[in-house]
């Protein structure tokens, strides 16, 4: 057994849970409509249908692994066009820089799942437990049937939210009617299953126990965050030149601050603004509506705490008028992440419109480059990769242009046509032959475009038509 010094200073401490109190004001009500909107997304999207005919899933948004596709509404992604997946997350990142640039953690006070995750356990902790003083009583309290049946209520509602997060997130990567079906009798694949189990576990420990040290440990973002701040960032803070020195408002000499702990006592974080800007806080902004409705109570200015900027806080401690909110949202270092996100935007929107329903790979077979044939001619093999990203099956013909003269042919008895299966990729063994003596078969190298059309069907008549450039082999020197 291992006794401790006890001149040796203790480096590690207990955690002790924070209880945010409630409060009302302009945040938490945005907070608010922002929670509904996003759990009201993140737990409906999966069940809105979209019709894209009898081949395909009626799911507007799913992520289809075994047809290798991501369908979001009209928008088909195949496994090739995972650029728009990577300009998607560039977009994301940049969007991040934006915000954090202009306002300061934004993203983790109003939109990272783990803040509104732990806003809808904290939630339901108060209306099962009561506000902060009864759950801090609670918390204190012997094990008793009172507190039995409030935590075991209180658990098993966190595992149902739990249950019901894990649940979402399986039903975007099938069809989700169909799933919940087998979920419910018990004929699910595994996959589904512990996948559920595993989101369940992760939702009900973040969001129930571990809370706040998700934000300060596990997440890198609080440290990254300062790259993208300056001196003109808005950020919640406190004007310690009109609170100082804190305390009763009949004692001449005191600050706006009466020291009520109202800050403290609402912020998630469980951090004192008023100790100046640190890595825990998200700015969420409850600390401000605490502050004014205290404010508003003993006859105070409004904003004792709230957004300003380095360069605000300057301006004010020297009487000045601060800047305008705009001089700070648009300065050059936000202009250009707005110039580089709406670049990577735009470029999507007309990679994504310029996309044709059919598309083709030409891989030349290198060994050998070329054969000659019995009467003189040189032939060329190319393995053409056709897909067909229509809902029924259609046939493509194939056509090649260049300066000089060649014969295409495949094997079969189809000619230069190739059926290919709706939502497939076919494989095909294309033949250019160059007559004896001409100039492809004279020429060490010739450039050489195969066209690809879409002939369609007479119930689906088409003209889609896409070229590829490749080259053709013949004896040279």
């Amino acid at each position: 057994m291992t006794i401790q010094d006890p001149e040796t200073p203790v480096l590690f401490a207990a955690r002790e849970p924070i209880f945010p109190r409630r409060v009302k004001g302009t945040f938490r009500n945005l907070k608010w409509w922002l929670l509904a909107l996003m759990l009201g997304i993140y737990y409906v999207t999966p069940w809105i249908r979209w019709d894209r005919g009898p081949l395909l899933p009626d799911q507007a948004v799913l992520i289809d692994m075994s047809g290798r596709r991501f369908f979001f509404f009209m928008i088909e992604i195949w496994p090739y066009e995972f650029y728009f997946v990577a300009g998607l997350l560039i977009m994301a990142g940049l969007g991040l820089f934006l915000f954090t640039s202009a306002a300061g953690r934004v993203w983790c006070g109003y939109a990272c799942p783990q803040t509104v995750w732990t806003d809808l356990f904290i939630l339901v902790e108060r209306w099962i437990e009561g506000d902060r003083n009864a759950r801090i009583r609670l918390h204190r309290q012997k094990w008793d049937a009172e507190k039995i049946r409030k935590n075991g209520l209180k658990w098993t509602a966190w595992l149902l939210i739990g249950l019901a997060t894990g649940g979402a997130w399986v039903f975007y990567f099938t069809d989700a009617p169909t799933l919940f079906h087998d979920l419910l009798h018990g004929t699910a694949h595994p996959a589904a299953y512990i996948t559920m189990a595993i989101l369940t576990a992760t939702t009900f420990l973040f969001g129930g126990f571990a809370r706040e040290q998700i934000c300060i440990y596990a997440c890198p973002w609080p440290r990254i965050q300062a790259a993208m701040m300056d001196e003109d960032t808005l950020t919640i803070g406190y004007r310690d030149w009109r609170g100082e020195p804190r305390g009763k408002q009949s004692v001449e000499g005191h600050g706006d601050c009466i020291d009520c702990m109202a800050c403290v006592n609402v912020c998630p974080m469980g951090i004192d603004i008023r100790d100046g800007q640190q890595m825990a806080c998200i700015t969420c902004g409850l600390c401000i509506d605490a502050c004014n409705d205290t404010m508003d109570k003993i006859g105070k200015p409004r904003d004792l705490i709230g957004y300003l900027a380095l360069t605000d806080e300057t301006r004010e401690r020297e009487g000045k008028t601060p800047k305008s909110v705009w001089a700070h949202v648009f300065r050059p270092r936000t202009i250009m992440y707005t110039t580089l996100w709406a670049g990577v935007g735009v470029a999507l929107v007309v990679a994504l419109f310029m996309r044709t329903d059919i598309d083709v790979n030409v891989t030349p077979v290198r060994n050998p480059q070329y054969v000659t044939l019995s009467d003189g001619s040189i032939r060329n093999t190319y393995d053409l990769r056709l897909r067909n990203k229509h809902g029924e099956d259609r046939w493509f013909t194939l056509s090649a242009t260049s300066d000089a003269t060649f014969v295409l042919s495949m094997d079969g008895d189809q000619g230069l046509k190739v059926l290919v299966p709706a939502n497939e990729t076919k494989t095909q063994r294309l033949f250019i032959t160059a007559p004896a003596h001409s100039h492809g078969a004279e020429e060490e190298r010739t450039a050489l475009r195969l066209w690809i059309q879409d002939v369609g069907t007479p119930e689906f008549p088409h003209t889609d038509r896409v070229s590829h450039d490749t080259v053709f082999f013949g004896k040279g020197d």
